[in-house]
């Protein structure tokens, strides 16, 4: 029996937009800080800071806020069961040491949920910058290069950026929802859309966790408790292709993924935007991809672009399939995500 007869005809709800519409609606999703509100996260921070703790071992507690942790308890909500993605912007950067900027954006991940390691080092918080990585290389990670990363989800809940400093050219940050991308099959294609509920195989790039495969099998789409979870990133399913044990990709996979990619990429279907300096960005990884173009960046390495990047699993989120414990390991709302091998210690590198 065809999963499509276990899934709706059209998927409805906040999290189904296009870029189109929500281009006219920057209003719900770009929220300004105020002087209040930055001198609320300031004092928080100052606050974290006296404990001379290690920045990666911040929690909500150690981050008291006295009046924006209300905006943050419905970001939470805006992200699992809302439109699923959050600009907040105004944050005054340039002003700020590292160390202080850290511990801003990881204090306001706390509110939002537990820190997850982000590679195989340990890392709860990443830095998104050009290390001159080859692009080529199917061990290396795209966010290290200046390439155009392609809509993907990543290894969490809930992913955040902070931007510290902008390319000179480029570097725009791209949002789709995966729930239009599946109504737009549906209607279309229902053949190809099945396709995607197959368990096609994902490089795990060479970060892999003790006893398991160099891939994962987890479908791009999962139908799971009435919810539709995406897990995308093309690069890491081409990459798959080297491994002998990986499922072989037929042409109507092929033609699958390419007509996803074509819907992904259609500028009626996603939304465009470039994060400016102070910008925190939070998204929902299990309703919407993101992706970001090409950039060219500045000539002194002291002024090239730099995120700082968080990935998050929140309190009161969905249930995801089994088949994400190979993704995850441990699939526990709030406890769930990131990168864990053999050996891993979270920390916070500040550089």
């Amino acid at each position: 029996m065809s999963i499509l007869s276990e899934t709706p005809n059209q998927i409805t709800g906040p999290s189904v937009w296009t870029g189109l519409e929500m281009a006219e609606r920057q209003n719900e999703w770009i929220v300004d800080l105020s002087a209040d509100d930055i001198a609320d996260l300031e004092q928080a921070a100052h606050h974290y800071l006296s404990l001379n703790r290690d920045i990666g071992e911040i929690r909500k507690e150690d981050f008291p806020l006295r009046r924006f942790g209300q905006h943050l308890a419905e970001l939470r909500k805006t992200l699992i069961n809302g439109v699923g993605f959050e600009i907040i912007r105004g944050l005054p950067v340039d002003g700020y040491s590292q160390e202080m900027a850290a511990a801003i954006f990881c204090g306001v991940g706390a509110h939002l949920g537990s820190a997850r390691s982000q590679n195989a080092q340990g890392h709860i918080l990443g830095h998104v910058r050009d290390i001159g990585a080859d692009a080529s290389d199917p061990n290396t990670r795209i966010y290290q290069t200046h390439e155009r990363q392609t809509f993907h989800t990543d290894s969490a809940d809930i992913v955040g950026l902070l931007c510290l400093r902008d390319a000179k050219e480029g570097g725009d940050s791209l949002l789709v929802s995966a729930e239009t991308i599946y109504n737009r099959m549906r209607a279309e294609c229902p053949e190809l859309l099945e396709r995607l509920f197959d368990p096609i195989a994902t490089d795990r790039r060479g970060e892999v966790p003790e006893g398991m495969q160099p891939f994962m099998t987890i479908p791009p789409f999962s139908w799971h408790d009435g919810r539709l979870t995406v897990f995308y990133q093309r690069q890491y399913i081409d990459s798959a292709q080297r491994f002998p044990d990986a499922m072989r990709l037929t042409p109507g996979h092929v033609a699958a993924l390419d007509r996803f990619d074509a819907l992904a990429n259609d500028p009626a279907l996603y939304l465009t935007m470039r994060l400016q300096p102070g910008d925190m960005q939070f998204v929902y990884n299990h309703s919407q991809l993101h992706d970001r173009t090409g950039f060219v960046d500045w000539p002194d390495p002291s002024d090239r672009r730099h995120l700082f990047r968080l990935w998050l699993s929140p309190e009161g989120d969905r249930e995801l399939p089994d088949v994400f414990r190979q993704r995850y390991g441990n699939i526990d709302i709030g406890n769930r995500g990131g990168i864990i091998t053999k050996g891993t210690r979270l920390h916070a590198p500040l550089d």
